[in-house]
């Protein structure tokens, strides 16, 4: 008897099922852990605070007493109990007064980068883009390097305490073109000296190897299209850089890269390929797409003159390849804010 027709065929649809239910069972495993976790911390960081306020301990003896709390927790129950990680248990009870306000997409790793932010709108900002953008700590991380708060606080030109709210309130929302701006675009991901020239086809090259962090820069919502993407015109091939379809928004975003000062021919170009977009591309659905000129030099008032005027969406931006000065822009921020409370 031929032993292949005596085997039993398992259906597809119950290996699926199956699956589905153990993923899922293993997620509000690990939800429902950490969950615990950070609960657990809140209150060990509730009893450190109750136990000065009883015994009326100074911030001296407190660090003190935490050092010797970690040696004992450490010998008795193991790893986790290090001094920093007590005084961030203790200053996440004080921040953080209901630890029921905090969602369940923060782990205690986040919450630990969380409570370096002194400034609680900067602070709430991060939080719900966590939520928003499901980071991880390592893209976390990044975003706080880069400066991102404070880059989009300065990308219309002046912050003012609305947008400072509205981030704080409900991160960075994208219902306008120009909310995708940052200024500079902070391309640090590319390992390319401060002050070493490069093509814009090297640059290009080097971007779509790192696309994944390309992505992230460039914000929520983006996905890649191509580069190089054709646009013909009366039997004239032209190539658009770098082409990406942004979900929220609904349109194309077209990106030209510029590795020197932003040029009057530059806007005209890239005007071009968007009414090629808009009318040989979009569907009925699309919104109008939206362009983008990467430069490394940008002189604002000339570039008010170039972008001005024209029927598209065509914005320029700053880029660099290295991380920002964060002390610098936190400042800039301030000044700006102190000058409109005056």
């Amino acid at each position: 008897m031929d032993k292949k027709n005596n085997k039993i065929q398992i259906d597809k649809s119950l290996i699926e099922n199956i699956k589905e239910i153990i993923i899922n069972s293993r997620t509000n495993i690990v939800r429902k852990v950490n969950h615990a976790l950070i609960a657990t911390y809140w209150q060990i960081g509730s009893e450190i605070v109750a136990n000065e306020k009883r015994n009326k301990i100074d911030n001296k003896s407190s660090r003190q007493i935490i050092l010797s709390l970690s040696k004992q927790l450490t010998k008795e129950l193991g790893k986790g109990f290090s001094r920093s990680n007590l005084f961030n248990m203790r200053k996440f009870f004080i921040e953080y007064p209901s630890v029921q306000t905090l969602s369940g997409q923060l782990n205690w790793s986040h919450i630990c980068e969380l409570l370096i932010i002194e400034d609680k709108d900067k602070r709430k900002f991060y939080e719900k883009e966590i939520i928003n953008s499901n980071w991880s700590i390592r893209e976390l991380k990044r975003q706080l390097n880069s400066s991102l708060y404070e880059r989009l606080l300065l990308s219309e030109g002046k912050p003012n305490k609305e947008k400072v709210l509205s981030l704080a309130k409900k991160g960075q929302e994208l219902t306008k073109p120009e909310d995708i701006i940052k200024s500079p675009y902070v391309f640090e991901f590319l390992g390319v000296p401060e002050n070493k020239p490069l093509l814009e086809k090297d640059l290009e090259r080097k971007l779509i190897r790192h696309i994944e962090d390309f992505l992230l820069e460039l914000g929520k919502g983006f996905m890649y299209v191509g580069s190089q993407q054709r646009v013909t015109l009366n039997n004239t091939h032209y190539y658009v850089d770098m082409v990406f379809y942004n979900k929220i928004l609904k349109c194309y975003i077209l990106i030209e890269l510029k590795t020197v000062k932003l040029n009057i021919s530059d806007a005209g170009q890239l005007n071009t390929y968007l009414n090629y977009y808009k009318t040989e591309i979009n569907d009925e659905d699309d919104n109008p797409p939206i362009g983008i000129i990467l430069c490394a030099e940008k002189d604002e008032i000339t570039a008010e003159y170039i972008l001005s005027g024209l029927e598209n969406n065509v914005f320029a931006s700053k880029f660099t390849y290295v991380l920002p000065n964060k002390e610098k822009l936190i400042e800039e921020v301030k000044s700006i804010m102190n000058k409109e409370s005056l």
